[in-house]
């Protein structure tokens, strides 16, 4: 179940939301936890044993690590690290390593492997683990104690508006209003308005660019031109934001009806002068979490260029894996760690860095680029529409021009999300409470796109959220 589909917006958070405006501030979590388990259960099934599996295991070893003495409480921070990661391996890599040895034993010619098992995929895994690998990390590090029962830690980490596509929550971040927290007018004015935000971002704009970028990516090369192929690169560029920061809008919303604050996931990326700050702007809770727990452990920049270099380059590779099993997001980010270095090493050496307006549109090419292995099935296919892009491929266009598809409608959504990415709307996305005109003019805006996007969900068929599969 996604926040975009008629179930839920029509019957599981108007009856779930009637329940909880119900019931007693004491009562309250556990409906939390009983709604978010019904919640995760209609989409993903029998795999949410292995979420509940996760929380008994984590806050176990959590009370066991803020017990325990060294060297102790490091080998059950490292167990625990070890068992949520090796649960994410099996679940999302094994595919990936089956082939990749399928491969190369067909390479070495030393036969033909069997196909590889189905193993379900438990929804959000990558995003649970990485929080329950926070929690444990925190409580070593005495920056926080654990949560006051199996019940606490359940309710925060089942917590259905950010279970399955984030943004990444740390404990510490709600750890009080999970206690006690305050629901007042101000906050369901916010939570009505990023919810009606975030559900317009993904109906209007990211699934309509979505239609044109997936012709364009399902084409062959020998019909893709260089002007279908940017055409579509632009379209899914613009898709896969307004699809991953509608959908955190959206959570950060249900979040504030429930009394949450959950953490900004975007700020309008594409408006970044360098990659860096791209990185800054771009699902900051994620890297936020890599700084934290992997590049700052690694030494960070504290070891010398070399070591600084080498550093991004393991973070960025993780980074790729993290967002799926295959080559092209291993590629995407190691291109992505390159971009860095590269950023890095040109202010290092030569004093200069991007900025301006040379940077913003020198950074969002680069970035468009790499987002042609984020969405390609793979290799061949991307190098494919590469040599497309750059005019080198084969591709005569088909029977239909790049303005072909440029239809009245698509043309309006186009000009729209180019306007929303690169207009300079900093703290638009937050409600304006304290400006009452301009608070109108939001709300208004909100109610607009709720009712268009209805409209739209009624009469498209269902599009999943992109970030749904990581």
């Amino acid at each position: 179940m996604v926040f975009s589909s008629q179930l839920f917006l029509f019957a599981f958070m108007p009856v779930f939301f009637l329940l909880y405006y119900s019931f007693a501030a004491r009562w309250r979590n556990w409906l939390i936890l009983a709604g978010s388990i019904v919640f995760y259960s209609i989409g993903a099934g029998s795999t949410v044993v292995v979420l509940l599996a996760s929380v008994a295991l984590n806050q176990y070893l959590a009370i066991r690590i803020h017990e325990a003495r060294e060297p102790l409480r490091l080998r059950l921070l490292w167990a625990g690290i070890v068992v949520n990661l090796a649960g994410l391996a099996v679940y999302k890599y094994t595919g990936f390593a089956w082939n990749l040895v399928g491969g190369l034993a067909s390479g070495l010619s030393l036969g033909t492997m069997p196909a590889a098992p189905a193993i379900p995929l438990p929804i959000g895994i990558s995003f649970f683990t990485f929080q329950a690998i926070s929690y444990l990390a925190d409580v070593y590090r005495r920056a926080i104690t654990p949560a006051a029962g199996y019940g606490e830690f359940a309710v925060y980490h089942t917590l259905f508006p950010q279970l399955v596509a984030g943004p990444i929550v740390r404990y510490q971040e709600i750890k009080a209003e999970l206690r006690k927290r305050y629901i007042d007018e101000a906050a369901l004015s916010e939570g009505g308005y990023r919810f009606c935000l975030g559900l317009g971002k993904k109906i209007v704009l990211a699934d309509n660019l979505g239609t044109v970028a997936d012709a364009m990516f399902a084409l062959p090369p020998t019909e893709l031109s260089c002007g279908q192929a940017w055409l579509g690169l632009l379209c899914y560029s613009l898709q896969i934001y307004f699809d991953f920061s509608g959908y955190s809008d959206m959570a950060i919303g249900l979040g504030r009806f429930l009394g949450f604050h959950f953490p900004e996931n975007f700020d309008q990326p594409y408006r970044s002068a360098s990659v860096t700050e791209f990185w800054r702007r771009w699902h900051m809770t994620l890297s936020r979490w890599f700084r934290d727990y992997v590049y700052i452990s690694l030494g960070g920049n504290r070891r010398g260029s070399l070591r600084t270099y080498a550093n991004l380059w393991t973070v960025f590779l993780l980074c790729g894996l993290w967002h799926g099993a295959g080559l092209t997001f291993v590629i995407w980010g190691i291109y992505h760690g390159s971009l860095l270095v590269m950023e890095r090493l040109t202010k290092g050496f030569v004093g200069w860095h991007p900025n301006g307006a040379f940077g913003l549109i020198t950074t969002f090419f680069l970035v468009t680029i790499g987002w042609v292995f984020f969405r390609a099935t793979s290799l061949g296919q991307a190098f494919d529409y590469l040599q497309a892009l750059f005019g080198l491929g084969a591709g005569t266009g088909g029977y239909y021009s790049a303005a072909s598809y440029l239809t009245s409608d698509i043309l309006f959504y186009l000009a729209l999300a180019l306007f929303f990415a690169f207009a300079p709307l900093e703290g638009w996305e937050r409600l304006r409470v304290k400006n009452f005109h301009t608070m109108g003019i939001q709300l208004t805006f909100a109610l607009c796109s709720l009712a268009y996007s209805a409209l739209l969900l009624a009469a498209n068929s269902f599009n999943p959220f992109i970030y749904f599969r990581f």
